[in-house]
C-alpha cells in the first residue's frame, strides 16, 4: 500500500469545498441582523467592553480574538460595532448554510493546515477595507485559558501591514464550558479592545518577537478571573463533564478513571472525591485537595505526557469510525479504520469502497490538533485535516481521552523542534 502525506491523499470521489472563491464583503442589509443576534447577549450578560487606544483605529485592520465559547461571536460583533468584518471560520460552521455564511462576510478553512488560500482571502478582504477577525487559537480552550498559537502569525501579520488589534473576553468558558456547554448566565461578562501594533511598529519588528508579543496578549485564565472577580455560579451541574479535561487522578495517577456529575468529581480507582464550589475552585471530600485552580490539574497531565514523550513511550492505537467533511453539505461515512498516534506522530490506516489508505500526519507538522467532546452524540473525537478534506476520527478504544491526545500533539511538535 502507497504511504501518502496528508496534503496530496483524497479519499473518495466527493465534491471538495472550493476554497478559491474569494470571500463576500458582508451585505449592508445582513449587518442590522447581525447587531439584532448579538445584542441580546450582550446586555443579558451586562458584557462590559474596554476600549485601548483604539481611538483613531479605524478598518482595515486585522482582529485577533480569544476563544471560549459560540458568546465570543456575539460580543466580537458588539466591540466593532457599528463596522463590519470578514470572519476566519472553520469548514464545519458552514454545514448546510454555506450561502448564508458567505453573505455575512465567513472566510472558509480547515483548521491546522498550511492554507495559503485563506492568507490570499484575508489579504483580499484586507485590500475591501473591512475588518479581518481571525481566532488564532483555532479552537474553544479546553480550560479556560490560553492555547498555543501558530509560529506562522507574526509572518502573516507583518505581510498584512495593517494595524493588529486584540478582543480577549473574560467570563465566556465559565458561563459555557467546552467540557458542558450551556448558558450558566454569567455576568457581567468583560472584554478589552486593544491596539497591539500599528504598521509602522510591525515595519520594525522581527516575526518572532511579534509572535512573542501575542502570546502575553493571549495569556488569560478564566477560572482565576472568576475567583479575582467573585462570580458566582450555583448551577447544579457545574462540575459534569470536568472528566473529560481532567482525566486523570492526582492522587493515585490513573487514567481514564475520572468521572463527574452535578458538582462533583471523583476517581472511581482510589475513591478520591472533590466538589467544585461557587467560585469554581475544586475541594477534596477528604485530605488535601492537591489542585484546586482547574487549570494547575491540566498543566500537570501535560507535564505527564511530556515525560512519556521525553522517554520515547508515547502510544496509541485504536480502531476508530471515521467521517469525512469534503464539502460544506455534510458528513460522509468512511467506515472503520485503524488509527495510531505515537512517536512518528499520527496515522490513519483503512479502505473506503475497497480504496486502501493510509495517511501520515509528522509530529513537525501539527503544532496542536483539534478535538471534540461527544461531537454530533458519537463519542469523542479528533479531528485532522488534509488540505481538501476534514476527517472526524472517533476512536473505539474503552480507555482513551481526546484531551492526552491533544495534549500529546503540543508536546511532540515542542520535542521534535527542539531536536
Amino acid at each position: 500500500m502507497e504511504t501518502l502525506k496528508k496534503e496530496r491523499v483524497r479519499i473518495g470521489d466527493f465534491k471538495r469545498f472550493n476554497m478559491k472563491e474569494p470571500p463576500l464583503r458582508q451585505k449592508h442589509y445582513l449587518r442590522p441582523i447581525t447587531w439584532a443576534i448579538s445584542y441580546p447577549s450582550k446586555w443579558r450578560h451586562r458584557a462590559k467592553i474596554k476600549k485601548v487606544d483604539m481611538k483613531d483605529v479605524k478598518p482595515p485592520y486585522l482582529l485577533l480574538c480569544n476563544h471560549n465559547a459560540f458568546l465570543d461571536f456575539k460580543i466580537m460583533t458588539a466591540a466593532i460595532f457599528p463596522h463590519r468584518a470578514n470572519y476566519v471560520v472553520a469548514i464545519d460552521g458552514f454545514i448546510k448554510r454555506k450561502w448564508l455564511m458567505r453573505l455575512v462576510g465567513c472566510i472558509c478553512t480547515r483548521k491546522f493546515t498550511n492554507d495559503l488560500m485563506l492568507v490570499k482571502n484575508m489579504l483580499y478582504a484586507i485590500r475591501q477595507g473591512d475588518i479581518v477577525a481571525l481566532y488564532p487559537e483555532a479552537r474553544y480552550s479546553l480550560c479556560g485559558t490560553g492555547a498555543v498559537l501558530p509560529e506562522s502569525l507574526g509572518k502573516l501579520i507583518k505581510k498584512m501591514n495593517v494595524p493588529v488589534v486584540t478582543l480577549i473576553m473574560n467570563g465566556h468558558h465559565i458561563n459555557s464550558p467546552f467540557w458542558n456547554p450551556g448558558n450558566r448566565l454569567v455576568r457581567p461578562v468583560e472584554a478589552e479592545l486593544k491596539l497591539l501594533f500599528t504598521p509602522e511598529q510591525l515595519k520594525e519588528l522581527e516575526a518572532s518577537a511579534i509572535n512573542e508579543e501575542l502570546a502575553k496578549a493571549f495569556t488569560y485564565d478564566d477560572f482565576k478571573w472568576q475567583k479575582d472577580n467573585q462570580i458566582k455560579i450555583t448551577d447544579p451541574f457545574r462540575a459534569k463533564g470536568l472528566h473529560k479535561v481532567l482525566y486523570q487522578c492526582p492522587n493515585c495517577g490513573t487514567e481514564y478513571e475520572m468521572e463527574s456529575n452535578l458538582d462533583a468529581l471523583w476517581c472511581n480507582q482510589c475513591g478520591k472525591k472533590w466538589t467544585m464550589n461557587y467560585y469554581g475552585e475544586l475541594e477534596a471530600e477528604d485530605g488535601e485537595s492537591i489542585f484546586a485552580h482547574i487549570p494547575d490539574w491540566y498543566e500537570w497531565e501535560r507535564q505527564n505526557v511530556r515525560k512519556e514523550i521525553e522517554k520515547g513511550v508515547y502510544s496509541l492505537k485504536t480502531r476508530a469510525k471515521v467521517y469525512s467533511l469534503p464539502d460544506s453539505w455534510g458528513f460522509q461515512p468512511l467506515g472503520n479504520a485503524t488509527l495510531t498516534h505515537d512517536m512518528d506522530g499520527f496515522k490513519l490506516s483503512g479502505s473506503y469502497h475497497g480504496s486502501p489508505y493510509n495517511l501520515e500526519w509528522k509530529p513537525k507538522s501539527l503544532y496542536s490538533c483539534h478535538i471534540e467532546y461527544n461531537y454530533r452524540q458519537k463519542g469523542d473525537c479528533v479531528d485532522l485535516n488534509t488540505s481538501d478534506d476534514t476527517l472526524y476520527i472517533y476512536p473505539q478504544k474503552k480507555n482513551f481521552s481526546v484531551t492526552k491526545i491533544a495534549l500529546a500533539t503540543e508536546e511532540l511538535y515542542k520535542y521534535v523542534m527542539k531536536k
